[in-house]
């Protein structure tokens, strides 16, 4: 069966992606183009009365993470991801604020005071909240064009059954033009439709139930071309971008690499960290990666992941020796951080504390 689609790919050209099987690893096929990759996932939208804004005020993007603390310390903090404001709701004292919920979220029932801020400075506080319900929207479905059916999906569409057409978990694999495997989306792939292509003899357009798939931003398209013409050649190729889309090159640095081995160098080597452009969190581990694993490297995304990078297979052996130039960039825009409940501490101090415990000597310069 897997032959017979390879077969394919190599009659109907270079195959971007590969519809697999989870739980057995079966193929259903490969294509070259998807629609509905990119989209807006649902967001929840918070009503904040009473909006108190902090001097440095609320940008239009509020940032990567929010966190919303309660003034009850027995109350865990939660967060939106991706968060946006939407600006105060005229002729209120009111601030809307949306983005990917926690699946945690608010404890229920809960309304009261919280303050707001965005793992690095306070943004203000209200004296309530409410969740805000959005009208449910039908997703909108992943088409798969020019798909080149294995034998097995072949049979489930003859036979066109709900139960057969069920595909059940699958993961989208994603290869960018050398070939190389980029990254895979899960979804849970229910066939709505299929149809005979105008891309070619026996390859079908087969059309999937998106209600369970999360897409990539629209934000991060970009991104992505940029990645699926190959891997970039040459650091600081991220250096332009917003903190935003800083952290949409960092996802894709991090899906590649859990997919990829990584050959650990031996112990004592020297690495040298180029530090003009860590302005921000994900600048910081950007540049960290590709000092260790060269031109789009990872070598983590928070301090957790850097221990486990310190400690496990990411290209490293300790002891070695690290030069940071321009140091002092990271230091005056990362040095004052909070916690998700609000508590400063200082980050570029903590990852010179992780690299150190990792056996990673380091000089700043």
């Amino acid at each position: 069966m897997i032959s017979a689609v390879h077969e394919d790919e190599k009659e109907h050209g270079s195959a971007r992606y590969t519809l697999t099987e989870t739980e057995h690893g079966h193929v259903w096929g490969v294509c070259a183009e998807v629609e509905g990759l990119f989209g807006e996932s649902p967001r929840a939208t918070y009503e904040l009365f009473g909006w108190v804004p902090e001097e440095s005020g609320v940008p239009a993007w509020v940032g990567s993470r929010v966190w919303l603390v309660p003034d009850d310390e027995t109350l865990d903090a939660w967060h939106l991801e991706d968060a946006e404001s939407m600006g105060p709701l005229p002729g209120t004292d009111s601030l809307l604020l949306t983005g990917l919920a926690d699946y945690e979220g608010p404890p229920e029932g809960h309304r009261g005071s919280v303050r707001v801020h965005d793992g690095h400075r306070w943004l203000g506080s209200c004296r309530e909240f409410t969740r805000i319900l959005s009208p449910e929207q039908v997703p909108p479905p992943i088409v798969l064009r020019g798909f080149a059916r294995s034998d097995q999906l072949r049979a489930a569409l003859m036979k066109g059954t709900r139960r057969a057409l069920d595909l059940e978990e699958a993961a989208l694999e994603i290869r960018d033009d050398r070939g190389g495997l980029l990254t895979d989306r899960l979804l849970w792939a229910t066939v709505s439709d299929w149809r005979p292509s105008s891309r070619g003899t026996d390859l079908i357009d087969l059309e999937l139930d998106g209600g369970r798939f999360t897409p990539v931003p629209a934000y991060a398209r970009p991104i992505w071309e940029r990645w699926l013409a190959g891997p970039p050649d040459a650091v600081n190729a991220w250096a332009g971008l917003d903190t935003r889309r800083r952290g949409a090159w960092h996802d894709l640095v991090r899906e590649r690499a859990c997919r990829r081995s990584h050959h650990d160098r031996p112990a004592g080597h020297a690495y040298e960290l180029d530090g003009r452009h860590i302005t921000d969190e994900p600048a910081l581990y950007l540049a960290l990666g590709e000092a260790v694993n060269g031109p789009g490297g990872y070598f983590g995304g928070c301090l957790a992941a850097l221990d486990d990078c310190l400690h496990g297979a990411f290209g490293y052996t300790a002891p070695a020796t690290l030069l940071w130039r321009d140091a002092a960039t990271a230091r005056e825009h990362l040095s004052y951080a909070l916690t998700p409940d609000g508590r400063p501490y200082d980050l570029f101090a903590a990852v010179l504390e992780a690299l150190a415990e990792g056996g990673m000597d380091v000089t700043l310069a």
